[in-house]
């Protein structure tokens, strides 16, 4: 018996709700949602942005308050800190909404994925492209209430440097940078230019759509054949140039069902150290 034909039956002979979520919502989804449920809207866009409009009753959350020097994760006291400030807990549901690139807001996700939280929506359109009039828009901020958010690593989520070498030629690694980073012909401010060897080229570019000025995330039915090739028993190491772009390959991948981390210090760890190996098909004699 599948999965969806298991939960059904769950549905009509008991009552519950399947436990499988769908991650990737849509404003209509959020409409239904404010007010409910206690969820909790972050926003992950400038202070000044944030002011100029947001969805009555979300949280700000600067894009760059997620990041420590070169592109890592900030320490995990400051994260509880910044995390709790804003009202995030264990117990309450949080939808992350962000602009047309959708990478900061792809990157708080995978944050809150990784430190346990099992409750968090992504909206799949970027801010302000929904319809007019259909979600409540405010220019006052409200204070959040501050909650205390206690980390529950999960391990699975994210890749070092250490655990990237040993899957080379082992478990898939995707590169979601764009063609001229990974071909070598842009370095991407590292000292090195190039991929991780066995690295394969999947843009975080590919996920998302563009229609009339509208940004979007792609259909998962759509995405779902960009990604069938690869497998869904072994775990998936994304990378980027700084780990908030392999964040979108993150959050579409995890929603079709793969097992998923990100690698936190990406090409800029690994392309400024010169002990580890690389591959950089720009200069590569032609065959």
């Amino acid at each position: 018996m599948n999965t969806r034909l298991a939960c059904l039956l769950l549905v009509l002979l008991l009552g519950w709700t399947c436990a499988v979520q769908a991650t990737i919502v849509d404003p209509a989804w959020l409409k239904n949602q404010l007010g409910h449920d206690n969820l909790l809207v972050i926003d992950v866009r400038e202070p000044e942005e944030f002011l100029a409009g947001h969805i009555h009753g979300s949280a700000n959350l600067p894009p760059m308050s997620l990041f420590a020097e070169h592109f890592l994760l900030p320490p995990l006291s400051e994260l509880q800190g910044l995390l709790g400030a804003v009202g995030i807990d264990h117990q309450r549901p949080v939808l992350v909404v962000g602009n047309q690139d959708f990478i900061w807001a792809a990157r708080l996700y995978w944050i809150l994925e990784f430190l346990g939280h099992q409750q968090v929506y992504f909206l799949d359109t970027a801010w302000g492209h929904w319809e007019p009039g259909l979600l409540p828009i405010s220019q006052e901020p409200q204070p959040p209430t501050a909650r205390q958010f206690i980390p529950r690593i999960d391990e699975r989520r994210l890749a070092t440097k250490l655990s990237v070498l040993a899957a080379i030629g082992y478990q898939p690694i995707l590169d979601g940078r764009t063609e001229a980073h990974y071909l070598g012909l842009e370095s991407g401010g590292a000292r090195r230019a190039g991929h991780i060897p066995t690295a394969q080229h999947f843009p975080w570019t590919q996920n998302r759509e563009e229609v009339e000025g509208i940004y979007r995330l792609r259909d998962l039915s759509s995405m779902a054949s960009v990604y069938e090739g690869l497998p869904k028993d072994q775990n998936i190491i994304l990378y980027c140039t700084g780990s908030a772009q392999a964040a979108v390959n993150y959050v579409v991948l995890q929603a079709l069902g793969y097992q998923v981390a990100v690698y936190e210090g990406s090409w800029s760890e690994w392309g400024n150290d010169l002990s580890l190996p690389k591959v950089n098909p720009s200069r590569q004699p032609p065959h």
